[in-house]
């Protein structure tokens, strides 16, 4: 009696505020991508068809940070569809660059920008998913590394846990075999406080580390400052530093005034 087959796993891939880009990277795994759709039935991915399938699935795919009441509400709907829910790149793992909004008044935004603010429906912050509803894994980078990427999707579909590095952009320089960039030619380099996962890209051209991959585990930010200013960088320049991709993670997730951080 032949053994009855198991059910194709689904995927789903859903965008909140963002610019698409680790949608994109999946798009981007191009060899890699012909045979996982032969072992998963992606069920809703608008980047790629517009052909939806209802849930529940398998594994949800969740670009971009929360910042609409309507998103807050989506997500939660999503995450009852979900068996495993994993959250991909800075926005959707740290609120984003969009995040900036969380240490500003939000009407003088709308205010300014907007010639009729009341037609605007936004919350005053940019959080991430984590904020709203439980998260399986956390997915860093801006963008993702499409490696990662697969070996998340492959050990989700797999059930095993991810084998993701947690470490810093220092250990892949070393890994490298690459000089450091602040000791040796006094750059800028924010790879000791900054999660691995890009493989030292910048540091391997001999430019310092932007810090798009998030904080790392236990970042000794008043260390990391101090070397900033011996790279000559003042104090405005150390904050926009931070102020990017990441900046309420690395900001320990709570909004306040940026400069408070800095010893």
């Amino acid at each position: 009696m032949s053994t009855p087959s198991k059910p194709t796993p689904t995927l789903a891939v859903w965008k909140f505020a963002s610019c698409d880009g680790c949608q994109l990277t999946l798009l981007d795994c191009e060899d890699e991508l012909l045979p996982l759709a032969e072992e998963v039935s992606i069920a809703h991915f608008l980047e790629l068809s517009d052909a939806v399938a209802g849930g529940p699935y398998d594994l949800s795919l969740v670009e971009g940070s929360i910042t609409t009441a309507a998103d807050r509400d989506r997500i939660r709907r999503i995450r009852e569809q979900s068996r495993s829910l994993v959250t991909i790149g800075a926005c959707a793992t740290a609120g984003g660059i969009q995040a900036l909004r969380n240490f500003a008044d939000i009407d003088e935004f709308l205010s300014v920008v907007y010639a009729d603010p009341h037609y605007i429906d936004t919350l005053a912050t940019s959080t991430p998913v984590s904020a709203h509803v439980p998260v399986d894994f956390e997915l860093r980078g801006c963008p993702i590394d499409r490696r990662q990427l697969l070996e998340v999707i492959t050990a989700y579909l797999s059930g095993r846990k991810p084998n993701i590095p947690n470490t810093t952009v220092c250990t892949e320089c070393k890994r490298r075999g690459l000089t450091c960039v602040m000791v040796a030619e006094g750059t800028p380099c924010l790879g000791p406080v900054t999660h691995s996962g890009c493989g030292a890209l910048c540091p391997a051209v001999s430019r310092g580390c932007y810090g798009c991959f998030g904080p790392a585990p236990d970042p000794n930010l008043a260390s990391m400052t101090g070397w900033l200013r011996t790279c000559g960088m003042s104090e405005a320049d150390i904050s926009r530093i931070f102020a990017t991709f990441n900046v309420a993670a690395f900001d320990t997730g709570t909004a306040g005034a940026r400069d408070d951080r800095l010893p």
